[in-house]
């Protein structure tokens, strides 16, 4: 990473966390437990403009959907592969389901070279190729692996190398950490809807269960 690239990925990132430390959020995604009130720990607007609309995140579903999914996600994480079929049956199902997807690397540099390649995929129009792609995969996701998923969706690799670098793809994955951070995420995969926040392999009753309930909520 250049150094540009960081001066600019630490501001974003410290701008985050001001924003979060100003409105609380260290307990504002745990799942909700029997309470007094209806949401002991909503999600502050403030926070869910960050995480849910962020103008270069990979949407999928319905852009106007009346819920938003968010995940966070690992290409190295094996529940996240599993999960991804659940996913995809999930928006197919639901014809007012917006889902963003967070890349959170977690499990090393292949996991980082994957997620920079993942997001530089958008610039091409084949994220979601990619990604299923990705997910399907055997074996650990590294820059030999990751490449050969973008040949095999038809990426022009020579583009997808030169816009893995570009800044506001590193500010976006340093922005998920520090999303991930501040709200005390478990790990991979951590399904965000509504007020709760999901961690670990999911099935497709427990995802439909997960948005049903955001709606219950917030609409």
């Amino acid at each position: 990473m250049t150094d540009s690239i960081r001066k600019s990925s630490e501001l974003s990132r410290r701008a985050l966390v001001a924003t979060a430390g100003a409105a609380s959020l260290a307990a504002s995604l745990p799942r909700v437990a029997a309470a007094q009130q209806p949401h002991p720990n909503p999600m502050p607007e403030e926070i869910r403009k960050v995480l849910e609309r962020n103008p270069g995140l990979p949407v999928l579903g319905n852009p106007n959907g009346n819920i938003t999914l968010s995940e966070f996600f690992d290409y190295n994480c094996t529940f996240c592969r599993r999960n991804m079929k659940d996913v995809q049956r999930l928006i197919t199902g639901d014809d007012q389901l917006r889902v963003v997807f967070r890349e959170w690397p977690v499990f090393g540099d292949g996991s980082m070279f994957a997620a920079q390649a993942s997001l530089a995929s958008l610039k091409q129009g084949k994220y979601w190729q990619f990604h299923s792609d990705m997910m399907e995969m055997n074996g650990r996701a590294e820059e030999a692996t990751v490449l050969r998923s973008a040949r095999n969706v038809g990426l022009d690799i020579d583009k997808l190398r030169a816009d893995m670098e570009a800044p506001e793809i590193i500010e976006q994955i340093y922005e998920s950490m520090d999303l991930a951070d501040t709200m005390s995420l478990s790990g991979t995969p951590t399904f965000i809807a509504g007020h709760e926040a999901a961690f670990g392999l999911m099935s497709l009753d427990d995802l439909r269960s997960l948005v049903a309930k955001a709606r219950e909520d917030l609409l």
